[in-house]
């Protein structure tokens, strides 16, 4: 164990992260003790980690300096990935969303392990399917990825497609053009692409099928070639129509399919496409499964906890005794009230 004193340099302070949670995770993750100071910080711990501290605040200070301001939501995403793996660093990781944000207004960056392997094997994989619960960044990220593979030219258009299960896939019985059916389910994906580009130029990319959306039903029949396509809530699709979907992939295309098998509207969810495709894909060359964890949540931290207590509150309800199905005996049901007398 070692003692080592580090400069402070001035605009070094958003490092720190709101209540220096940032400074805890480095301590955490990398056990090292962080003495603020008001001249200098003091990091104590074995040589190594120093060093790897020593690092984050030098690469902070050098992005800063050269005009990269970094949020704390993202910052202590990035973070948890610098003290998740030695080999990465602050630096690497902005220079790495600077090229695959090209064109795009924010950078694409993921903020926890399972979402870098998810960024990567997007990258690596012809098809891959992001499962896990909701506010992961699973369809964000595709998003993310489908318009920076369209901005660098490696496919030429984006196709965005959707169960429409609420309305059993029978849109024709929706009011409205072809559009204002399938929006209301694709909603959570424009919001993504407005999110990424100019609206003026999403609207445009729509109007010329540059981007396209579509209802699942609609992909029947077709062979899309040189496209990213997205299909959203998976875990809402028959086994049918899952075989349907895999199988509409063409030259120079590539796909990634988001659900989460907890949230199925199926009215059998064992019968679930996205279910069956884990068990007979799996293995397959040039498909990757990626799983997510409470812990990749990256919406407000409450969703964290929510995700978590309804896992909990899932795992109590299957070591019932009961199920949920069974009658409850007579002797444990409340005694019905009985009407009071009106007074004269």
């Amino acid at each position: 164990m070692i003692k080592k004193s580090l400069e402070i340099t001035p605009g070094i302070e958003p490092l720190y992260g709101t209540h220096d949670e940032n400074l805890r995770l480095l301590e955490d993750k990398l056990h090292v003790t962080i003495d603020l100071r008001s001249d200098a910080i003091h990091v104590t711990g074995e040589p190594d980690s120093i060093a790897r501290v020593e690092q984050v605040f030098t690469d902070f200070d050098t992005l800063r300096k050269s005009g990269v301001n970094l949020h704390n939501g993202e910052l202590n995403g990035m973070l948890k990935l610098v003290v998740a793996d030695p080999a990465i660093t602050l630096k690497s990781l902005v220079d790495t969303g600077k090229q695959r944000s090209a064109g795009v207004k924010r950078m694409v960056q993921p903020r926890s392990p399972n979402q870098r392997k998810y960024v990567e094997s997007i990258e690596q994989c012809d098809m891959t399917f992001g499962l896990g619960p909701a506010g992961t960044g699973k369809t964000y990220l595709a998003v993310a990825m489908a318009v920076s593979a369209l901005m660098a030219k490696k496919v030429s258009r984006i196709i965005l497609v959707r169960p429409a299960v609420e309305a059993g896939e029978r849109l024709g019985f929706l009011p409205g053009s072809l559009q204002e059916k399938v929006d209301p389910y694709l909603r959570p994906l424009y919001d993504a692409l407005y999110d990424l580009l100019d609206p003026v130029k999403v609207d445009k990319m729509l109007e010329s099928n540059v981007i396209e959306v579509a209802p699942l039903a609609f992909m029947r029949g077709r062979t899309l070639n040189d496209a990213f396509i997205i299909m959203d809530e998976a875990q809402n699709t028959t086994m049918e129509q899952m075989k349907m979907f895999v199988t509409r992939l063409g030259a120079n295309s590539k796909a990634v399919i988001t659900g989460d098998l907890t949230q199925t509207d199926l009215p059998n969810p064992k019968k679930s496409g996205l279910l069956e495709a884990l068990h007979v894909l799996d293995g397959v060359e040039g498909i990757r499964f990626c799983h997510f964890e409470d812990v990749d949540v990256v919406r407000h931290h409450l969703v964290q906890r929510i995700v978590r207590a309804y896992d909990s509150y899932g795992k109590a309800q299957q070591q019932l005794p009961l199920a949920l199905n069974d009658t409850v005996p007579d002797a444990t049901l409340p005694a019905p009230i009985q009407s009071i007398p009106k007074t004269q």
